[in-house]
């Protein structure tokens, strides 16, 4: 094995909706044209498979592992580093993707795309209990009031408050005529689902095969690769 290629293994969540996925493999193959000669893989750490120790096992070398993820809660900080720890610890685990500026500008753009921009936005996140994830939420949601020169409000689909409807509500109560929702979410699943009902003007598709998230996840594995080497 070539240590100066490493294998480069995205790691997402999961969904049973079969397009996300789709959308996933779709991303990565985009990944693969920036990273030419590196064994680009998908993983997951929950509901469908292959999950992250099946394919760390199967990789050789010291694989490069990037977090999916638009913040850093449980799975980032708990699940990706005990499938590391099982399979010899011999990876190497980037940041998330979140909230990165090129995440932020993907967001913008998909909100952007489905014409006049609303006067008030919810930026409607997974939610999460770990409060580190949360503030890393509220980072990018004022990195895309900035983007979009809106007053945006980071919401949540589950766990965490306020939720979605709630502050949709609370913006149309502020006396917002149009009210959007711009997509904190990677892929298709059920939390984008869930958003058709919050009462909002427009729902903004999920970020998914965005070139500013494809180079991202290119420049985390080349700056993992960097920084090994000079280790």
């Amino acid at each position: 094995m070539n240590e100066s290629v490493r294998p480069l293994v995205a790691v997402a969540h999961g969904t049973r909706d079969p397009e996300g996925p789709v959308v996933l493999e779709k991303l990565l193959e985009e990944v693969r044209t920036r990273v030419p000669g590196v064994d680009v893989r998908i993983a997951y750490v929950d509901v469908i498979g292959p999950m992250l120790d099946e394919v760390l096992a199967e990789v050789p070398g010291t694989p490069v592992v990037v977090p999916m993820f638009l913040a850093s809660g449980y799975h980032v900080r708990s699940d990706v580093p005990a499938a590391v720890e099982s399979t010899g610890g011999r990876a190497v685990v980037t940041p998330a993707l979140g909230p990165d500026d090129a995440v932020v500008e993907a967001v913008a753009d998909r909100l952007r795309s489905e014409g006049e921009l609303p006067d008030a936005v919810v930026m409607a996140a997974a939610g999460s209990a770990d409060r580190n994830a949360l503030r890393e939420v509220e980072v990018a949601a004022a990195k895309l009031a900035a983007a979009l020169d809106r007053e945006v409000v980071a919401a949540y689909v589950t766990t965490a408050e306020p939720s979605v409807g709630d502050a949709v509500r609370t913006l149309r109560d502020a006396g917002f005529k149009r009210v959007g929702v711009a997509s904190y979410l990677l892929a298709p699943g059920l939390f984008l689902r869930r958003l058709a009902d919050v009462g909002a003007d427009v729902v903004a598709p999920p970020i998914g095969i965005h070139p500013a998230v494809v180079d991202l996840v290119a420049h985390r594995y080349r700056e993992a690769m960097r920084d090994s080497t000079q280790a």
